[in-house]
């Protein structure tokens, strides 16, 4: 879906309102509504056809205020850098909001990956790797994947820059496969933490998992790992889509036979067939009658000319800026129970600090301690959030932020301005 407004206005105008609200000064917030470096590169690459082509990539560090940049790198045709600056300042956020110390960062290149052939984007993964390496580094910006992005990425950006600094440098990127520093559990990690907020919400809201209705938009790895935990947790996941379309079933998917049948390359929903099961569009997957609706694609997928349809009772933002400001006034109009990106996907960030951690101890972790971890932070983050959105009687994301601006406010105080 084009973009109606710049995702980076959005950002100003929450973090201006909520600091506002905390009875900061403009001098105060000024400084987090620029991000600390902007970097713009051009990326020449020989394609298989012997053609030179030149791709656009970014890197955006949004604040570094509470340690280093931390952030996806996307390869879509549609990034561009207020996109990028808008997801760098999410994780800025993300991170203050779930108490680890990073700040935030983000990557893009702009192009279809599914164009490319493997050399291509070896190709293209190293050169972007080698223009953007003299502002990251494990000490300073830790890349990650994103939409568009997988491991086999993370791997090839591992050995970039590896071998341009002359030894193994595993704490450069996380998500990598387990064979050269990956985390366990960094797979599942963030659709984990997503079924985890949900789990949180329900009980909180004095709903059974087990009578509870789920409608996941996207079924990529954040919206497939969701959908596969919310039935093993015994949840009835009603509908789901991806590019091509949605299933739905009001009496409930089989999830693990519709992930067996999409994870054949080149496979996609609009052909699954399966007794009872009604093929429809994304947009009407948004408007489904349901307990819980994970949008888990890409951005404004929730906006004002569809928010006053949507029937479900609670939303878990699985993907970052899914909903605009517009309708979230809306929605929280009708009363509907809206979870922030900031807390509901930050599963990923959250393991992905521990992968980090790991690689600049040399240590390793086992899944089952990973996945504790991971529950620990989230059910704290989500605790402390529920408590002060009920107290001070606002919406959770107006509360996450309320939590998030804080901690990056004083940080960057506390530091003062140098020199």
């Amino acid at each position: 879906m084009a973009q109606q407004y710049n995702p980076y206005e959005n950002v100003c105008t929450i973090v201006t309102n909520t600091a506002k609200m905390l009875g900061y000064t403009q001098n105060d917030y000024e400084p987090i509504l620029h991000p600390e470096r902007e970097l713009k590169v051009s990326v020449p690459v020989m394609m298989d056809n012997g053609e030179v082509k030149v791709f656009e990539g970014y890197r955006v560090q949004h604040s570094t205020s509470r340690g280093p940049a931390k952030g996806g790198i996307r390869y879509h045709h549609n990034v561009d850098l207020n996109e990028v600056k808008a997801l760098a300042a999410w994780m800025t956020f993300k991170c203050a909001l779930v108490n680890i110390p990073y700040g935030g960062g983000k990557g893009g290149v702009v192009c279809n990956p599914d164009e490319l052939s493997e050399n291509e984007l070896r190709s293209l993964t190293r050169r972007f790797t080698a223009m953007i390496a003299p502002i990251i580094g494990p000490d300073t910006d830790i890349p990650a994947p994103d939409v568009g992005t997988n491991a086999q990425v993370m791997s090839w950006i591992m050995d970039t820059y590896s071998m341009l600094k002359g030894h193994c440098v595993p704490g450069i990127v996380t998500g990598k496969p387990i064979p050269v520093g990956g985390a366990l559990g960094r797979g599942e990690a963030t659709g984990r933490g997503v079924m985890l907020t949900i789990c949180n919400t329900l009980k909180n809201l004095g709903i059974p998992k087990e009578q509870a209705s789920v409608a996941v938009q996207g079924m990529g790895n954040v919206g497939g790992v969701t959908a596969k935990l919310c039935a093993q947790e015994g949840m009835k996941v009603i509908a789901v889509s991806d590019v091509s379309g949605g299933v739905y079933a009001p009496e409930g998917l089989d999830i693990a036979s519709i992930r067996f049948y999409l994870s054949e390359r080149g496979r996609l929903l609009k052909d699954y067939q399966e007794d009872g099961v009604q093929h429809i569009t994304n947009e009407e997957l948004l408007e489904l009658p349901c307990d819980v609706l994970v949008p888990a694609a890409l951005e404004n997928q929730i906006n004002a000319s569809n928010a006053d349809r949507i029937q479900a009772r609670i939303i878990v933002e699985g993907a970052n800026g899914p909903t605009t400001l517009e309708a979230d006034d809306l929605l929280n109009q009708k009363g509907i129970v809206v979870v922030p990106d900031i807390l509901a996907n930050a599963g990923g960030v959250i393991v992905s600090y521990f992968e980090w951690v790991q690689n600049i101890q040399s240590v390793s972790w086992s899944e089952e301690h990973v996945n504790e971890q991971l529950k620990e932070i989230l059910d704290n983050a989500f605790n402390a959030l529920w408590a002060l959105s009920h107290e001070k009687r606002v919406p959770l994301r107006t509360g996450a932020y309320l939590i998030a601006v804080k901690r990056v406010i004083e940080a960057k105080k506390l530091r003062g301005i140098w020199p």
